[in-house]
């Protein structure tokens, strides 16, 4: 074999090995997804899009260079357990925590300490023990949380402006799957107090329990919705509910006056989720939970629903009606 013919099949025997490892498709990275609702509610789909739409415009594509793998936790803390022990077990490269009550982002750390673990949605975590710092997370957890425990008494103050004769007021939750419930009671007291209405604390597990806290809470008394998963998978039966008795009530998320109910004043949940996606780009690219402060919001919505004002026989003052984000006739 002539010399250089021998030099050139060398370099592409060379070369050979570089050219395989750089047609190597990339490395699919598994994110263990766990859901705050059941797997069928509709309020899933455009949260899903939301964090689609985020990814995407990273650079992160479904099936290219990731892959989901769903669980959809329940109100019962036993398979809630199981679940969290499941998905551990699958070594994913991140877990992500949509809708989450802070138990199940506590169950989650108690499984593990090296996984990054990415909460959205979650209440307070600096109050439930989640972490001792916003700006300075610990361990391997970090994430966006919803609600300051203040925002009880805005709650309470909202109530009062869209009815002003009001006698009594009920804050309710689930004390099993929303323990951090029990820290809005302080400012909902305070403002209820300064307002000249009665406050109750109300704790319901059922459906059962829910229609009985509201038919004794009395006609054109308000009603303040903690929101968890459990009230969000309930909103069906307590927007019926609050309509029967007639009774002003608001929530925390858009989609109970989407449905039915008086009013709602929270951050919004699609920005959240789209949001979240440059925190899974950057945990997927190696940075620490620890490195990452965890997010609140910077703008919470007044959302209205007029027809049920009406139904309510409610004439909303013009002050919050000109203050509300959106007004749904």
């Amino acid at each position: 074999m002539k010399r250089r013919e021998f030099i050139r099949l060398a370099g592409i025997a060379a070369a050979s090995p570089l050219s395989v490892r750089a047609q190597q498709p990339e490395r699919i990275r598994l994110i263990a997804v766990l859901g705050g609702l059941r797997e069928d509610d509709p309020m899933n789909q455009p949260r899903l899009a939301a964090l689609f739409q985020g990814l995407r415009e990273l650079g992160w594509i479904e099936g290219k260079n990731f892959r989901f793998d769903y669980r959809w936790v329940t109100n019962d803390a036993d398979r809630m357990l199981a679940i969290v022990q499941e998905m551990v077990k699958l070594h994913p490269d991140l877990l992500l925590s949509l809708n989450a009550n802070p138990p199940v982002v506590a169950a989650l750390m108690r499984e593990t300490a090296t996984i990054p673990i990415l909460f959205v949605n979650t209440a307070e975590p600096v109050g439930e023990g989640i972490t001792p710092s916003l700006s300075r997370p610990i361990r391997n957890v970090t994430g966006l949380t919803n609600f300051e425990y203040a925002i009880g008494g805005k709650w309470m103050d909202l109530l009062k402006k869209a009815a002003p004769n009001m006698a009594r007021a009920a804050l309710m939750f689930n004390p099993d799957t929303a323990p951090h419930g029990f820290s809005y009671v302080a400012s909902f007291e305070s403002a209820a107090n300064f307002s000249a209405v009665e406050p109750n604390t109300v704790l319901v597990r059922n459906v059962t329990e829910i229609e009985r806290a509201l038919s004794a809470l009395g006609k054109g008394n308000g009603l303040v919705v903690v929101n968890d998963t459990f009230t969000a998978s309930k909103r069906t039966d307590i927007i019926a509910l609050a309509s029967q008795y007639e009774l002003p009530a608001v929530g925390g998320f858009r989609y109970f006056p989407d449905e039915g109910l008086l009013m709602s004043y929270g951050p919004e949940l699609l920005g959240m989720h789209r949001r979240s996606a440059s925190y899974i780009d950057r945990l997927l690219k190696g940075e620490s939970p620890a490195s990452l402060p965890i997010e609140q919001p910077t703008k919470y919505d007044l959302v209205i629903n007029l027809k049920t004002a009406r139904k309510l026989g409610l004439d909303l003052p013009q002050m919050l009606l000109s203050g509300a984000d959106e007004i749904i006739e």
